[in-house]
């Protein structure tokens, strides 16, 4: 699956209904962001199960300012409607590999789990 953009009215429900999904915060003046773009795209062909979105900050100012993103590209990841990655800076594909791969394993539910007894 080729990546989507993302509005603010969309934000909301893509990242509740599908399991996981990847958020590329970014802009077209930003240098940084043209080069994580096609490390971006092609992790999506690659990963057809897993929806990767883009926010363009420039068009949709508010729903960056509401994320709290003050460096781009930020990179966010949620599971389960859950946000369990937030960092700014380009990834290299093996370290996006390596994201993606760790939040395939994680599991909320034991986390759950394990808030609830402490």
């Amino acid at each position: 699956m080729a990546t989507i953009e993302l509005t603010a009215q969309e934000f909301e429900s893509t990242v509740t209904s599908n399991p996981i999904v990847l958020v590329d915060f970014w802009a077209a003046w930003c240098g940084p962001c043209r080069q994580f773009g096609p490390v971006f795209e092609q992790a999506s062909e690659q990963h057809p199960d897993i929806v990767f979105a883009k926010v363009d900050t420039e068009a949709e100012q508010a729903l960056a300012a509401a994320a709290q993103i003050t460096s781009i590209p930020t990179l966010m990841a949620f599971k389960e409607g859950n946000l369990v990655f937030s960092q700014p800076g380009a990834l290299p594909a093996p370290v996006l590999q390596q994201l993606i791969d760790g939040v395939r394993e994680l599991d909320l539910a034991a986390i759950a789990e394990d808030d609830s007894t402490d």
